[in-house]
């Protein structure tokens, strides 16, 4: 598991953009806003997910390794792997959370 980072050969890092890319792989895609101080416990879900960053700082633990998204980030979660995340910093994060 690694993180992806925006790759420009899809153009330039936009939530249009991300959402076509998400897309492109079969994904389903929502946007969240989550403020400071969001935190989700451990938890799983039974389908694929990918977490995508367009602004914020976001921090995952998965299958006990921390991963820290910034903008244009993204991290693919397998379905029924354990994971929390958190919003860290005073900003905001805006995710699109990408399902399938």
């Amino acid at each position: 598991m690694k993180i992806e980072h925006w790759d420009t050969a899809n153009g330039e890092m936009t939530e249009a953009n991300m959402r076509k890319w998400l897309r492109s792989q079969g994904y389903d895609v929502a946007r969240y806003t989550y403020p400071p101080g969001t935190y989700f416990p451990d938890h799983t879900h039974s389908i694929d997910k990918k977490d995508s960053v367009l602004s914020g700082r976001f921090r995952l633990i998965v299958a006990g390794h921390e991963f820290i998204l910034e903008a244009g980030d993204s991290l693919e979660i397998p379905a029924g792997t354990v994971h929390s995340a958190e919003v860290i910093g005073n900003e905001a994060v805006v995710s699109l959370d990408a399902t399938r």
